[in-house]
């Protein structure tokens, strides 16, 4: 069977997986509208969206003339601002923008939930750097060339792991610090949460090798990279959202 096509129904089941979490969290945050709630709610859905635009790359390579080009670069298309869209979306880059701005708002988080301001140097290289990711997502492109695509892709891993990392050992450290068993989960849940957005990018990456090396993609890496984001999904509901919206 065909890679992209079962690519495109296992995304769809996260799609759905995780528009129904979205939901659930957005009724959770009318009913106490707490800020690191609505925080949480913009994480997920930008990961959603990212993964939305990884289905739709499935659905315009299935139904169209366009296709993946791999280890290809200086291939020439029309220079349309449609194309330029596309080119992207099939590429991978929209989405790789939305889980940058997942990542903003994962810093927001953390600050949040540890800190009682910001700090100015550290919000400055979160914002520029995020801005570099951005710029290098959307504009750093060439059609076919897996080489900048396997970079685009490091970039917001390292940029991921400079989020998370501290989240994650501040995280544990606060789990291990405290005794109410819903604050317990609270942590340990938001732990699960930052380790397997990591390792999403993490096997995606390796998927990317893989091209570069000669493959064709859509190895088990690259479903691994899914199963990830749905634990996230889940973990982030069931040990956060839930127990502490009932708790308030």
């Amino acid at each position: 069977m065909d890679p992209v096509f079962i690519g495109m129904v296992f995304e769809l089941v996260i799609i759905i997986i995780g528009a129904i979490l979205l939901w659930l969290i957005l009724q959770k945050y009318f009913i106490k509208r707490h800020q690191l709630t609505l925080y949480l709610f913009i994480i997920v859905l930008n990961f959603v969206l990212s993964v939305m635009f990884s289905w739709l790359s499935k659905i315009i390579v299935l139904t169209t003339e366009i296709d993946y080009v791999y280890n290809q670069p200086n291939v020439k298309f029309p220079n349309t601002p449609l194309n330029w869209l596309l080119f992207r979306i099939v590429d991978f880059r929209i989405s790789i923008l939305f889980v940058t701005i997942a990542l903003i708002f994962s810093y927001l988080l953390k600050v949040g939930v540890f800190e009682e301001g910001y700090n100015k140097f550290h919000k400055y290289l979160v914002f520029i750097f995020g801005g570099y990711v951005m710029f290098f997502t959307v504009i750093i492109y060439e059609r076919g060339n897996t080489l900048l695509d396997a970079i685009n892709f490091l970039n917001i891993l390292v940029f991921m792991a400079v989020i998370y990392i501290s989240f994650i050992i501040r995280l544990i450290g606060a789990y291990r610090s405290v005794n109410d068993p819903i604050f317990k989960r609270a942590f340990l849940s938001l732990t699960i949460m930052s380790i397997c957005y990591i390792m999403t990018l993490v096997c995606l990456l390796i998927d990317r090798i893989t091209i570069i090396m000669g493959g064709q993609g859509f190895t088990a890496f690259y479903f691994m990279a899914w199963i990830f984001v749905i634990i996230g999904f889940l973990g982030a509901y069931l040990g956060y959202i839930r127990p502490k919206s009932s708790e308030e």
